[in-house]
């Protein structure tokens, strides 16, 4: 039986699109395969790693008919790979065994039973769908997500935190020493919802979720998210535990307040980065009238110092940070301008986007 036939490109962007949680190493050998499903002449591909499961259903030319099978997920993304994007492709069944052809090239696969793959079991109370435009949910992840923590004890930190209420959608992601916050609003009103998604979740839908003016449905349940988009369905586990309280984190009255141009914040704090030592990514940041300092220095005694004007009239302010935290923040924003709030040396700063409150950035300062 002919389980599809087309070229290299279809086959190789449907497989992509499900197989970034395939690991290839596995307790569970299955676990490295892809689900291969065929009903008449709709082809359905699914793959997981028992807390994400991923699946997409496309029309790919072939023999008509029933028949399911399992393979090696990277071994025929490797494969296919190899072979010219305009390349007609055939995958074609014989016993226990899948044989890809191409050209004059014949791969003979084998497969494990369709039976035998465990498929996630759905949650049965999902809440409400709603649905936001796939660019709108791909910014927030991209202006949050690089605050969350990896692998850290405070298992809840490991994730996004989602909360959905009204007519707003909040994601907020912290590692105790940061805290990004970023806001939309939703075209419909839902009840409230507040889940955290894990990190692994947040980095694949980052990769699937396209520029373009789709929407993406979402659904929570207890200990599950779905997300339905592009013809893919995308369900994974939620990350249990209490998420911090993000409002008692964020700064309410900072008086000292200075708003500049990030491109230029950025470059300078790039250029001090660079004397920075790799074990301690120190700069003070010296706020005085009319201008910015930016220094650091390392274990060489090498000193970078680097100056911006500004317009400030407040009091004089020395504060230090890993200089990482802040081109983090800086480089996942695309907006021309920045507002910093201070209140002294020794309390977080927040960053924001002078007339926006639909973003947040909060940084603990650092002993320099």
């Amino acid at each position: 039986m002919i389980v599809l036939k087309t070229t290299q490109e279809k086959v190789l962007s449907v497989l992509q699109s499900v197989a970034g949680i395939v690991e290839r190493r596995h307790t569970l050998a299955i676990l490295a395969n892809v689900l291969i499903r065929k009903t008449g002449s709709a082809l359905q591909l699914t793959t997981s790693d028992l807390e994400i499961q991923i699946r997409t259903t496309a029309e790919l030319e072939g023999d008509g008919g029933d028949f399911s099978t399992t393979v090696g997920a990277r071994k025929l993304i490797d494969i296919l790979r190899t072979m010219p994007p305009e390349q007609i492709v055939s995958i074609e069944s014989s016993a226990s065994k899948l044989i890809l052809k191409g050209g004059k090239s014949k791969f003979t696969l084998q497969t494990l039973a369709a039976e035998d793959f465990p498929l996630v079991q759905e949650a049965a109370n999902f809440g409400p769908m709603f649905s936001v435009p796939q660019k709108t949910l791909k910014s927030l992840l991209g202006q949050v997500s690089f605050a969350m923590a990896v692998h850290d004890i405070r298992y809840y930190l490991n994730g996004i935190l989602f909360v959905a209420e009204g007519t707003q959608l909040s994601l907020v992601a912290t590692d105790g020493h940061r805290l990004a916050f970023a806001s939309a609003t939703l075209d419909v009103e839902v009840p409230r919802q507040e889940v955290i998604l894990p990190r692994k979740t947040v980095i694949e839908l980052q990769r699937l979720l396209s520029d373009a003016d789709g929407a993406i449905d979402m659904q929570f349940a207890n200990n599950q998210a779905k997300f339905s988009f592009d013809g893919m369905e995308f369900v994974t586990k939620l990350v249990e535990g209490k998420f911090p309280d993000y409002n008692r984190v964020i700064p309410k009255n900072h008086r000292n307040i200075i708003t500049l141009g990030r491109a230029a914040l950025l470059a300078t704090l790039q250029r001090a980065a660079i004397l920075t030592s790799d074990k301690f990514k120190g700069v003070r940041l010296s706020v005085e009238p009319g201008s910015l300092r930016v220094a650091s220095n390392n274990a060489e005694q090498e000193e970078a110092v680097d100056e911006l004007d500004i317009d400030y009239g407040g009091p004089s302010i020395e504060i230090g940070f890993n200089v990482t935290y802040l081109l983090d923040a800086l480089g996942n924003m695309s907006q021309d301008m920045v507002r910093l709030e201070l209140s002294d040396g020794s309390s977080s700063a927040l960053f924001t986007i002078p007339d926006n409150a639909a973003f947040k950035y909060v940084v603990m300062p650092m002993r320099i």
